[in-house]
């Protein structure tokens, strides 16, 4: 929770409004709409990015006990692959790992996070927030999320420590 309260305090009023910030079980989910990183179509982070990527940083390195799972998301809308340096792009689940990846290594690169906290993936377009039937579902569904987690080994931890349920006979 302090994690959170640390992070939306250090974004500005503008970038909340493309940044979600959540807490589910223990688990902080930080929701990056695709405008903010990409220019259309590409997997390149912007310069846009940097000075929120920059907080994002400095949460992840002040918190060296978690780790940092990097889940690129689409909407449903076939990649254009006539854009030159979209044609080895194969599908939309190809483009979304690759922008999980562009900002993992934005993150080692510009920030110096260490990249054996970070992992990245690509969901492509099968985890919708919202039907990709209108424009608005469409641009909710275009995310990067950044998934900060206790380190398995301690995760493990407490789940040997929860209470035993006794069975029902």
């Amino acid at each position: 929770m302090v994690l959170t309260n640390n992070l939306t305090r250090s974004l500005s009023r503008e970038e909340l409004k493309e940044v979600d910030v959540q807490v589910l079980k223990g688990v902080v989910y930080i929701s990056l709409a695709d405008n903010m990183l990409y220019k259309s179509g590409s997997y390149e982070v912007n310069d846009r990015a940097e000075q929120t990527l920059s907080k994002i940083a400095k949460i992840i390195t002040d918190y060296k006990d978690y780790d940092v799972l990097i889940e690129g998301n689409t909407d449903n809308v076939p990649i254009n692959t006539a854009n030159d340096k979209m044609k080895n792009i194969r599908n939309n689940w190809d483009l979304s790992c690759l922008r999980a990846a562009s900002v993992a290594q934005y993150l080692q690169e510009r920030f110096g996070v260490n990249p054996k906290r970070l992992t990245a993936g690509g969901r492509g377009e099968y985890n919708p927030l919202a039907t990709n039937d209108t424009e608005l579902g469409k641009q909710r569904n275009r995310r990067t999320q950044i998934i900060i987690t206790p380190k398995l080994d301690q995760f493990m931890d407490l789940i040997g420590e929860a209470p035993e349920t006794k069975s029902a006979k």
